[in-house]
């Protein structure tokens, strides 16, 4: 066995909240060593719809959202499906989401939520200045379409608590208002809403990827490896790999849905599960899209991603080992051609993500119980890109125990013991 490599931390992860994290802790002095067992943003931030979805402060477990459930899980192909074979092994997660969405948990959620977009939406800010990244920023806002006056009714209420939350959004009535913003979208959408200061960037991938390289000019290190297993020492944290080891004061991990194996390994049981999403992205000239569009009621939305088109959403659970079901991207596919007659739907790529997403739509971002030289980073669900700049800031609080600008609390690994 070859002799430890010993960074000052090891963050293990290479997607947007991984490498987020390393960046900031490297612009901090310390010696940072990235691990993944594929690469930078080999898997759920290459895929994303490329949002910085500051707007979505509302949890997913809301208040009588179990009563809709139902009616959404009889379609195999709706926006929300459970696979049979999964059922059982996502009981306790659904009760949990369930508890999470009784009046006062949502309340809380609701506030840490926002507390943590706040301070993620100023973090981003900062990182963009960081590593000269304004080029690969679309600052185009956000459309959220409504089919007739019903729909647009029923959403007036969450509209009010991101008014009073201050989020800035501007009412559209009427397809010729709608089309100022985004020509070309079907008529039966009567009503819109338009978030002015929503931002996207370029490319996921690509934004990971620039920020991986901002963190290796300034001596950051990233290597492929398959890690074994997790060794907690008094002074240390070994981390045992195929063919060599790896020895840091702390590790942060970030492993985005995997990262459940990796805690229960080191004695932490987590109720952390996967929303598996679908997409299709299109070639360059699908569709002259202006802004980010958002089908709520329809569980999708479609964005530019390069010079194409991505069409993506829904949400399966199913796991981590179950086979992809492109049904579901088709099906994505073939309503966004409804409602926007001029989309080119050939010529498209498909692909399935895995969200890591806990039951109360709040990441865990908080020392291990087991150890405050490994730190927790993960279930940021929908949210990852959103979030990552902030969730740097507050990791690295943690590890050099700077008191943080916002409450920990609500993210911590334990609240739902």
């Amino acid at each position: 066995m070859n002799e430890a490599i010993k960074p000052d931390v090891i963050v293990i992860g290479a997607g947007i909240i991984g490498i987020s994290i390393a960046l900031k802790l490297q612009l901090e002095g310390k010696q940072v060593l990235v691990l993944d067992r594929k690469g930078i943003a080999s898997e759920t931030s290459a895929g994303n719809a490329g949002a910085f979805a500051f707007s979505d402060v509302i949890p997913l477990a809301t208040p009588g959202i179990m009563r809709k459930a139902p009616k959404w899980l009889m379609d195999p192909l709706g926006p929300l499906s459970v696979c049979p074979t999964y059922a059982l092994k996502i009981l306790p997660w659904m009760f949990q989401f369930w508890r999470a969405s009784w009046k006062d948990k949502y309340q809380a959620a609701l506030n840490a939520q926002t507390e943590l977009m706040n301070l993620s939406k100023a973090a981003l800010e900062r990182q963009i200045i960081a590593v000269n990244g304004e080029a690969l920023i679309r600052r185009e806002g956000q459309l959220q379409l409504y089919e007739g006056l019903a729909e647009f009714n029923d959403s007036l209420a969450s509209w009010k608590t991101r008014q009073d939350l201050g989020v800035v959004f501007e009412f559209l009535e009427g397809p010729e208002e709608i089309a100022k913003i985004q020509p070309g979208i079907d008529p039966r959408f009567t009503h819109a809403v338009f978030t002015p200061e929503w931002k996207n960037v370029v490319h996921p991938a690509k934004w990971t990827q620039h920020l991986a390289n901002a963190f290796e000019k300034l001596g950051g290190e990233i290597a492929i490896e398959s890690i074994q297993s997790i060794d907690l020492k008094e002074k240390s944290v070994v981390l045992k790999c195929d063919d060599k080891d790896y020895e840091t004061e702390h590790i942060v991990l970030a492993a985005g849905a995997w990262s459940k194996a990796f805690a229960k390994s080191i004695g932490d049981s987590l109720p952390l599960d996967t929303e598996r999403g679908y997409n299709t992205t299109l070639p360059a000239n699908a569709f002259d899209l202006k802004t980010h569009i958002t089908f709520s009621n329809h569980g999708f939305v479609i964005s530019k991603v390069g010079q194409g088109v991505r069409v993506g959403g829904a949400v399966e659970f199913g796991g981590l080992d179950l086979k992809p079901n492109y049904k579901r991207a088709d099906v994505l596919l073939n309503k966004a051609a409804s409602f926007l007659p001029e989309l080119n739907i050939t010529g498209g790529v498909q692909w399935m993500g895995f969200r890591p997403s806990m039951p109360d739509s709040l990441p865990v971002i908080d020392y291990s119980t087991q150890s405050k030289r490994v730190i927790y980073a993960f279930g940021h669900g929908h949210l990852g890109l959103t979030q990552s700049a902030g969730t740097a800031e507050l990791v690295s609080d943690l590890l050099t125990e700077k008191k943080a600008s916002i409450s920990m609390t609500p993210y911590s690994a334990t609240r739902f013991q």
